[in-house]
């Protein structure tokens, strides 16, 4: 009961945080109002169908069935963030309610590894399942195991046999007593990963099993014939990371608009006479950075690297600045799809509960062969333009932007995709119920 009351309290707070930094926004800018009215019809009147479609010209789906690890795979081998999860069991008749169950994306991999993998370490350190006290639906491990919680209560829906069946299948352990989740994961070496995943549950974990439990926003598609500025509204003020576009009867994703597809599109304005005024303008006449710098999360070079992912789990963010003391110093950057690392290389998961941020960052430059998939860490003066920054993030193909000052380049601020979006528009009075309705609202809310 506890914690559906503590669900439902998380989820009242969605809109009104979203009305609070809008309102920010729209306090700090210093554009001209008649602009952002032109832009904000501007807007209004571009149909969803006129935005580009995803590369390739498909939308890249996941199968409800699919291992989460492979779906790690399929998102890294794709250089994409996140993708519209199908149910196996519709076939291509329906609507999208049926066809489609959420969106898989890193930050559903996170929670489940910081639940589960914990979990796991606790069983196999106490020598078996039993011993550990795992049961089968015992409730509360999100949340509790995220922030280090200890004991065998905080386990979700993992019977006592699943993880009793790993140890007896011969996967060594140190059969320490009392072991909590933090001190047990660091223990296991090469035997916590063969675990996570290459024994049962984990191995068989599929999709469909976290998408509802670990997820960071709602399905919520729009129409073809819908604005434009429906869709940026989602992706900045209502916090979407994407926004899957369907044909008004028909069951299929027609498209995928992303925040990061957005601004690459805005940076190909260029040249035109609007953009060219925005662009020209320093970010601070955009009241940017929105966050002042002792409001921007950060972690420590040496902070564990589990650390950083809880505080953006806890947080609800996609990246944190890495800074050296005494003076917030840029030294490097953790992004939430460096997850994928600890999933596709053993060699790095096997250690992940002592490796620190920077041991993280240097094994994964050390032991990534494609290193152009690696994120570049990219920042910026106060001083700089708007345009500067758009085209930072559209080449670049990053999600933030870190503003430094000084020589030593402290972190005074960061400036992220949503920021930019909601530069560009207003929200006309009632737009949200009036074009969304109380659907929308609920699907947001839940």
């Amino acid at each position: 009961m506890a914690q559906a009351q503590a669900t439902e309290a998380s989820a009242s707070r969605i809109l009104p945080s979203c009305d609070a930094y809008w309102e920010t926004i729209q306090s700090r800018k210093k554009l001209p109002k008649s602009l952002q009215e032109s832009l904000t019809d501007a807007f209004a009147r571009i149909p969803v169908a006129a935005f580009p479609n995803v590369p390739g010209g498909k939308v890249i789906e996941i199968s409800a069935d699919t291992s989460v690890a492979d779906a790690v795979k399929t998102l890294s081998e794709s250089n994409i963030m996140s993708a519209p999860v199908r149910n196996p069991d519709v076939g291509d008749t329906g609507d999208w309610r049926e066809r489609y169950l959420g969106i898989m994306d890193y930050s559903a991999v996170i929670l489940w590894i910081l639940e589960n993998a914990e979990l796991a370490a606790v069983a196999l350190s106490a020598g078996s399942a039993t011993a550990a006290g795992v049961g089968a639906g015992a409730v509360g491990a999100l949340g509790a195991l995220a922030v280090g919680a200890t004991g065998p209560l905080a386990v979700a829906g993992l019977t006592a046999a699943a993880v009793g069946a790993a140890v007896a299948g011969g996967v060594a352990a140190d059969r320490g007593t009392g072991k909590d989740g933090p001190t047990a994961a660091g223990s296991l070496g090469e035997d916590f990963y063969k675990v996570i995943l290459r024994e049962e549950p984990f191995k068989s974990t599929t999709v469909k099993q976290i998408i509802k439990s670990y997820r960071w926003a709602p399905f919520l598609p729009v129409a073809t014939d819908s604005s434009m500025l429906s869709v940026l509204l989602l992706l900045s003020k209502y916090r979407l990371r994407s926004v899957p576009v369907i044909e008004t009867g028909k069951p299929f994703i027609k498209n995928f608009i992303t925040q990061s597809a957005v601004v690459q599109g805005l940076e190909t304005c260029k040249g035109r006479d609007w953009f060219d005024y925005i662009a020209a303008r320093p970010i601070s006449d955009f009241g940017l950075p929105f966050m002042s710098n002792n409001e921007v999360i950060s972690v420590k070079g040496n902070d564990l690297i589990l650390e950083a992912f809880k505080r953006m789990k806890e947080h609800k963010i996609g990246g944190l600045p890495v800074v050296e003391d005494p003076n917030q110093k840029l030294i490097g950057r953790i992004s939430i799809r460096d997850v994928r690392f600890l999933l596709l290389q053993p060699e790095i998961f096997s250690t992940f509960r002592e490796l620190t941020v920077v041991e993280f960052m240097k094994t994964v430059a050390s032991t990534t062969q494609e290193s152009g998939n690696v994120s570049p860490l990219v920042k910026c003066k106060l001083d700089a333009s708007f345009g500067s920054v758009i085209k930072s993030l559209a080449s670049k193909l990053v999600h933030r932007i870190y503003v430094v000052a000084g020589e030593e380049d402290s972190v005074i601020g960061v400036i992220t995709l949503r920021d930019v979006i909601s530069c560009f528009i207003l929200e006309p009075p009632n737009h949200f119920n009036n074009y969304f309705g109380l659907a929308a609202k609920e699907m947001l809310d839940s």
